[in-house]
């Protein structure tokens, strides 16, 4: 039997843009659960350094079911667990910036995650 390292350089480099896609198909008519073993694939992009690179690329309906899926994820697996470093921040950033986050979102998103962060990101790194 072998035991996986942890390596914190592993998630450097280019995001998996299909593991993502993977991830909307999966999720695709509901959200993720407590319940769902399968999700443990998909913690290596809470935490990517890649996203500001790529949530341009995602349309609008794709990216607010992301913001959905990574808030419920992260309140639900403590492999999700990201802080300040949330791709949802990165997210609703993109979002705001074409002009489709609102008010019904932010309170969805504070209504359904743990983490003190979200949506918006860290206050102090704001001011």
């Amino acid at each position: 039997m072998s035991v996986g390292i942890f390596d914190p350089g592993a998630t450097e480099g280019a995001l998996d843009i299909e593991l993502v896609e993977v991830l909307l198909r999966q999720f695709a008519d509901t959200l993720p659960d407590r319940a769902s073993d399968e999700v443990e694939r998909f913690s290596v992009l809470a935490r990517h350094p890649g996203w500001p690179g790529v949530v341009e690329g995602f349309a609008t309906p794709e990216l607010i079911r992301l913001v959905k899926i990574f808030a419920l994820l992260e309140r639900e697996h403590l492999a999700f667990s990201a802080g300040a470093d949330s791709p949802v921040i990165t997210m609703v950033r993109a979002l705001k910036s074409r002009g489709d986050w609102d008010r019904t979102l932010s309170q969805w998103v504070k209504s359904n995650t743990d983490n003190k962060f979200l949506p918006h990101g860290n206050l102090m790194e704001r001011l």
